[in-house]
């Protein structure tokens, strides 16, 4: 150990607080908070020997540390977060943003509440129901509630503007508040069921829906009534049927389970609704330093900061410091108690045992994942005779019609899977006519010719096109100076008049192209990059001409200017929207006139 670290530990207080602790470059590697800032620095500086791995290598890449005192506990708890959201200390339990996973939303605060696909939970006082990891499941819920509960379905936007019923309303499936005088007390006992399903209460609901159905039944002039309730409850009950019951005592509760290997862990947290097993996900860290109790911990502040419901108890699978402190940082959060539990006897270590085993076999398939990835990675780099593994592949592709539009998009697969928050999209400025090498040289000197802005480099760089685009690819590198910086290929589509079967991978200065007849999964790999490339230009590219067809049949439009194009688009969402509503429709667009309207409609009948 370093001296300055031990004479700096010697003037350390002993108050509770903030650590920092750096590498040799003055990097935050690890944020941590104490009750006694000396006494826990010097379980890390002190001991000779540490008795914990993960420990002894944070001492070992430790260089120094900086303290903050803070009056409380909590205030340490508080500033740990806010310190951890700042520096990202590779080394602490960092839970990923959650905005690629859909969330229900719902603000009940409004007169007639509608149910919205977000995929950022804020703070606003509105219900979330999320996110869903499987986005199916979440359309699945959303189908049920359309057909049995009458929420309105269309947006606000809609809503304040429409002049008569939609279609929902006419098949029954809506009250029709855009339009028609719906009693808002009425609408909200619609709210409350919907928020009872989504919140797992389903057997709550049924109980309720029942009730309601043996009253409607005994007035005939509610019979209609009564057999719509009926329908609704046999429904509910479908929904129930597939859903698991683990425990008897039908509260809500989270189970957190945990499961790691190395530097790597696992945490999978079970959601149990009214007793019913509603749902559960998987959160992976790498590389963090922080025992068990502490990544537990932190994932519990970090993940229900952000959750759009917090339950009235949560299990554990290991005791966690400075419970009380993170009980009252939840309970402010919820508005009522809630209880951070470690069982140790009964029911509830059975729900452990079972989030215990769930991580177990999440982890267990992904690290098998992984090492069928690397090992498919090695047969590639065997194939195409490379100096390393390709852990970072890239993959361009350009689309335009007849020269118009043309764009670009590139994508990246990291250790064999998409890397989406890597893709990029290009508008190829400097080609002005149907130009496929111009193009790819443009958007090759664009990714690649800045310097160390450009890093990181891949490790393999795919060109879809054959000889052709590789040479362009080549001379681009050449003139970059970064030839032999990472390997090159061409991917060619496969010519069926000719009878091949396959699509031909192309390699600098080599005449025939790469045989893989004897590896079938290296070929699917370099097709599926390709074909993922392709349909991300492809999309890019319907994007552009789309938003630029509308603007030239609007700008056709006698009276359309900027401000009225601008409200359509406010209040229609998309080109086809706009272009299969009716003239009353627009007419209910603020600024558009009944000429408008009809001006409007016949240019986009013959626009694209």
């Amino acid at each position: 150990m370093n001296d300055a670290i031990l004479e700096k530990l010697a003037a350390t207080a002993s108050l509770p607080g903030v650590y920092l602790i750096k590498d040799h470059k003055a990097v935050v590697i690890y944020v941590g908070k104490a009750k006694n800032l000396r006494k826990r620095l010097s379980s890390y500086f002190r001991k000779p020997v540490q008795s914990d791995l993960k420990t002894a290598l944070l001492v070992e890449k430790a260089a120094t540390f900086d303290t903050i005192i803070t009056e409380t506990e909590n205030d340490a708890l508080i500033l740990e977060s806010n310190l951890i959201k700042r520096y990202h200390p590779r080394y602490n339990v960092i839970l990923k943003d959650d905005k690629r996973y859909p969330s229900l939303r719902l603000d009940p605060r409004e007169p007639y509440p509608n149910l919205q696909v977000v995929r950022k939970i804020a703070n606003d006082g509105a219900f979330y129901f999320g996110p869903y990891t499987t986005p199916g499941a979440m359309y699945q819920t959303l189908k049920v509630i359309n057909k049995h509960f009458k929420l309105r379905k269309c947006r606000n936007s809609v809503l304040k503007n429409r002049t008569r019923p939609c279609l929902n309303y006419q098949m029954g499936g809506c009250l029709g508040p855009c339009c028609r005088k719906v009693d808002p007390d009425v609408y909200q006992e619609i709210v409350r069921e919907v928020v009872l399903f989504l919140k797992g209460r389903t057997s709550d609901l049924i109980q309720k829906i029942r009730h309601e159905m043996t009253v409607a039944a005994e007035n005939p002039e509610t019979y209609e009534l009564a057999a719509e309730l009926r329908d609704r409850m046999l429904a509910l009950q479908k929904v129930v049927e597939k859903q698991i019951s683990v425990s008897t005592d039908f509260k809500d509760r989270d189970v957190i389970g945990l499961a790691g290997a190395g530097s790597s862990f696992l945490i999978t947290l079970l959601s149990v609704r009214g007793g019913y097993l509603s749902g559960s996900r998987h959160f992976r860290f790498e590389e963090t330093f922080a025992a068990q109790p502490e990544m537990v911990e932190a994932f519990i502040r970090q993940y229900y900061e952000r959750a759009g419901f917090i339950p009235k108890e949560i299990l554990t699978p290991v005791p966690i410091e400075g419970v009380p402190l993170v009980e009252a940082m939840l309970g402010n959060l919820k508005g009522e108690k809630v209880s951070i539990l470690y069982p140790q006897r009964g029911e509830k270590v059975r729900l452990i045992r079972m989030a215990n085993d769930n991580a177990a076999d999440e982890l267990r398939r992904r690290t098998s994942g992984e090492a069928e990835n690397a090992l498919l990675l090695q047969r590639l780099q065997r194939r195409l005779k490379m100096d390393r593994p390709p852990h970072r592949i890239e993959c361009f592709d350009n689309s335009n019609i007849l020269g118009t539009s043309p764009v670009s998009g590139m994508v990246v697969f990291q250790d064999g899977g998409p890397s989406r928050k890597d893709y990029r999209k290009y508008v190829i400025r400097t080609v002005d006519r149907p130009d496929d090498y111009a193009a790819m040289a443009e958007v090759l000197k664009r990714r690649y010719g800045k310097g160390e802005k450009s890093l990181p480099f891949p490790d393999l760089l795919m060109v879809d096109g054959g000889k052709g685009q590789l040479n362009i690819a080549a001379a681009v590198m050449r003139e970059l100076g970064l030839e032999g910086a990472f390997q090159l290929i061409g991917i060619a589509k496969k010519d069926e008049a000719a009878g091949e079967t396959r699509d031909k991978i192309y390699l600098p200065g080599r005449v025939n192209p790469v045989n893989l007849d004897r590896e079938e999964a290296v070929y699917n790999l370099l097709a599926r990059i390709r074909d993922e490339a392709h349909r991300h230009a492809i999309a890019f590219h319907r994007k552009r001409r789309g938003k630029k067809a509308l603007a030239s049949a609007l700008d056709a439009v006698p009276g359309i200017g900027s401000r009225r194009k601008r409200a359509l688009l406010d209040h229609f969402g998309t080109v086809k929207n706009i272009r299969a509503a009716t003239l009353e429709e627009l007419r209910a667009v603020p600024g558009i006139s009944q000429t408008v309207a009809e001006a409007l409609k016949r240019a986009l009948r013959h626009s694209p």
